[in-house]
């Protein structure tokens, strides 16, 4: 099956695999298999630039990349948000004037998930490519992603929130998982939600489907800072000013020994993070004006190189 994936639903019972196999003639077996256009598959859409997209709206202003999720009324994610979603993460990260990505949305729900009319058997392969990504871009993305939260994030929206680097939320907000009452589970959640909150909370979490307040979001590690909602753009913009005067370079590499530090044992977390300590962050122009801005009592001067 392409891209490894086997559906239950195409493979009959699991009865069916432990009665003796017989001969399929071959009008039968062509019979049995279901016309596929295949350049529903292998077609790669057009990467859109940031001024041509539809669902996210996308700026940069003094060092920040800022993306908004803008399709209403609940940001329901279809592809071509998912394809947006993924290209201002990539254009950001390609920036040497980005230091960080702000990912908030201008609707009452953060994210509602996915869009389930797209979510047909014609089409899944290119949604799941799609929602990879969106996902395997904020993981990979060299620069720090700031989440804000005002509202409910479900689903895709909770797993959208999970893979912030950081996230601010207001007590609006929820993130709920709720795969499992339909007959799935979320695949991405699954991934992260041990690393983030453990394993038993995390099978609470996906087993049950119930939803957990920003309170609760907050005392499990899913969320960084909770605050009113009143409060929420000066919080917002002391956090971003605050990374924001730090140096671009650092930053991406303190993200990198942080989380491919993740999985691995303590002895090879530590041997990964002096790696880049010593052989990558040594060689920056910032990380020597650091030390003699330390030395000369005044701010750096960074060079973001």
């Amino acid at each position: 099956m392409r891209r490894g994936a086997v559906l239950a639903s195409d493979l009959g019972t699991l009865s069916n695999f432990l009665e003796p196999r017989r001969a399929i003639p071959a009008q039968e077996r062509k019979e049995m298999i279901e016309p596929v256009d295949t350049q529903d598959f292998t077609a790669q859409p057009e990467r859109r630039k940031p001024e041509q997209f539809e669902h996210v709206k996308f700026r940069i202003e003094s060092g920040v990349a800022k993306m908004t999720l803008n399709r209403p009324e609940h940001n329901l994610l279809n592809e071509a948000m998912l394809r947006e979603i993924a290209g201002g993460v990539s254009h950001a990260g390609e920036r040497d004037d980005v230091k960080l990505i702000v990912l908030d949305s201008a609707c009452k729900v953060f994210c509602g998930g996915i869009d389930i009319g797209e979510y047909t058997s014609q089409r899944v392969f290119q949604m799941l490519d799609a929602f990879h990504a969106a996902f395997a871009g904020m993981l990979e993305v060299g620069k720090p992603v700031v989440c804000v939260v005002n509202g409910p994030a479900i689903g895709g929206g909770a797993e959208l929130a999970a893979f912030g680097d950081l996230v601010i939320a207001t007590p609006k907000a929820r993130f709920a998982q709720p795969e499992i009452s339909i007959g799935v589970f979320p695949p991405l959640a699954s991934t992260i939600l041990p690393f983030l909150v453990g394993p038993k909370i995390a099978l609470e979490l996906v087993l049950t489907g119930e939803p957990v307040t920003a309170e609760r979001a907050l005392e499990l590690g899913m969320v960084n800072r909770l605050v009113p909602e009143a409060q929420l753009e000066k919080t917002v913009n002391d956090l971003v000013g605050r990374i924001n005067g730090h140096s671009g370079p650092v930053l991406t590499m303190a993200k990198k020994a942080i989380l491919g530090g993740m999985g691995l044992s303590l002895r090879e977390g530590l041997k990964h993070s002096m790696n880049i300590f010593l052989n990558e962050l040594y060689r920056l122009e910032d990380s020597q004006e650091g030390l003699r801005a330390l030395v000369e009592k005044r701010k750096p001067n960074w060079k973001n190189r």
